[in-house]
């Protein structure tokens, strides 16, 4: 009987990998967009992380960990052939540097957020340290996932930059800095400012901007109460642990029920370690929902940038209105609105026909340049909102599909654990009967 109840306990182990190596492969699938991504044309993986040490920018000596990319042609696999894989070695900080371009050269698109850079919502008995090697293969899973994320966009996996950030090894920093990204990235006081005095921004994106705030605070609240129960769980499995301690030691002073103690005991041991493989396994959902927690802040990006133009467009209409009121006042002689130069002609005389003439001809040309900045602003806020308020669709629709896949394997995973508990429980009851 105990034979059959270790059996099932392993037939559970089995559905709980199963289920996790499902989610996994569920997860790959969503990222495969409809059309020419560059994840239909390249297989890439993020195979291993390696932990080395040299000198930083300031000659000073550090660690870091870098990740080695793998590259090769679906064309190749296609035919049947299996070369060897194409690899270079990339640090976190090149990994932000890609998506820092990304962000500013598509500022439409929800941008994949990288993994966390130091471990966040972390139970008490899991290292914080980001250099501890369950941390670091966590972030290995995070780094390629993100590269996935990107290679399936429909937009994004068709970026040059990308490419040469997988398949060059030195130089690609050059051709990301030749670009001038940093001088287009919008100033985040500048952003602040717009947010507060833009005056008509689409409705759709202020929305959407507490659909981003109400994602990002209902995924802490569930990391954080999570991390709560997994605390409270280790104790619980380790309690089993005290048990089966109690019984072997039981089991060495009694005759006739030693057997059946130390065979309890074993059970309760064997139940008490296997929280250890648990817990790292509800890791991985973790990460997953860590990834929508930092999509949120992308989210609210896309739509920052909204507010930018906006305000931008709004700041130049009303630039434009009043040079053609200062012309009209000009041409006229008729002063609709107080002003410091009106009062001075008041008060010392018309200015000259020349001079009129001169600021009349100033004003004409500086109404032209605005009409064609304020064409030229409505042109870009009406192709953001078009083209941003596509990607934030597909953004929740694949946020939809990734979460309830995800919550669904978790679930599946927490009754494999109990119906381990009820399992390891029969066992210990088979053994206490035997006495």
């Amino acid at each position: 009987m105990a034979e059959d109840g270790r059996e099932e306990s392993v037939a559970a182990d089995d559905d709980s990998q199963h289920t996790a190596e499902d989610g996994i492969h569920s997860l790959n699938n969503t990222m495969v967009e409809e059309g020419p991504t560059l994840l239909r044309r390249m297989e890439i993986c993020v195979a291993e992380a390696e932990k080395r040490s040299g000198k930083n920018t300031v000659n000073m000596q550090e660690t870091f960990t870098v990740y080695l990319i793998e590259t090769r042609p679906m064309d190749a696999l296609a035919e049947g052939r299996n070369p060897a894989p194409d690899s270079l070695w990339r640090r976190y900080s090149e990994f932000e540097l890609l998506r820092n371009y990304l962000l500013v050269t598509f500022p439409y698109i929800v941008v994949p957020p990288l993994p966390e850079k130091r471990a966040e919502f972390v139970w008490h008995k899991l290292s914080a340290d980001n250099m501890d090697p369950d941390f670091v293969e966590r972030r290995r899973v995070g780094l390629e996932n993100f590269l996935l994320r990107v290679a399936s966009h429909p937009v994004l996996s068709n970026d040059k930059i990308l490419h040469h950030f997988l398949t060059e090894e030195h130089g690609w920093k050059e051709v990301v800095y030749e670009t001038g990204f940093q001088a287009k990235a919008d100033s985040r006081l500048k952003a602040l400012s717009a947010t507060f005095r833009v005056r008509n921004p689409d409705k759709r994106f202020m929305d959407m901007k507490h659909y981003s705030d109400e994602l990002q605070s209902h995924t802490s609240q569930l990391l954080r109460a999570r991390a709560r129960v997994a605390d409270r769980l280790y104790g619980v499995y380790k309690v089993h642990g005290n048990y089966g301690r109690v019984f072997s030691e039981w089991s060495a002073i009694e005759k006739e029920m030693g057997d059946g103690l130390q065979s309890a005991g074993h059970h309760m041991d064997a139940y008490a370690a296997s929280i250890d493989d648990i817990l790292e396994e509800e890791e991985h959902y973790a990460d997953q929902l860590k990834e929508y927690l930092f999509y949120a802040e992308a989210l609210r990006a896309v739509c920052r940038k909204h507010e930018l133009t906006q305000f931008e467009l709004e700041m130049a209409t009303q630039d434009l209105i009043s040079k053609k009121q200062q012309h009209e006042e000009l041409a006229t002689g008729i002063v609709r609105t107080f002003s410091f130069k009106g009062m001075t002609n008041k008060l010392f005389g018309q200015e000259a026909p020349e001079q009129r003439e001169a600021r009349l001809k100033l004003l004409e040309e500086l109404i032209e340049e605005g009409e064609e900045a304020v064409k030229d602003k409505t042109v870009e806020c009406e192709e953001h909102v078009e083209k941003a308020w596509v990607d934030m669709q597909r953004f929740k629709e694949q946020k939809d599909k990734d979460l309830r896949e995800a919550l669904i394997n978790y679930a599946v995973m927490q009754v494999s654990m109990c119906k381990k508990g009820i399992q390891m429980w029969s066992n210990a009851k088979e053994c206490f009967l035997k006495m």
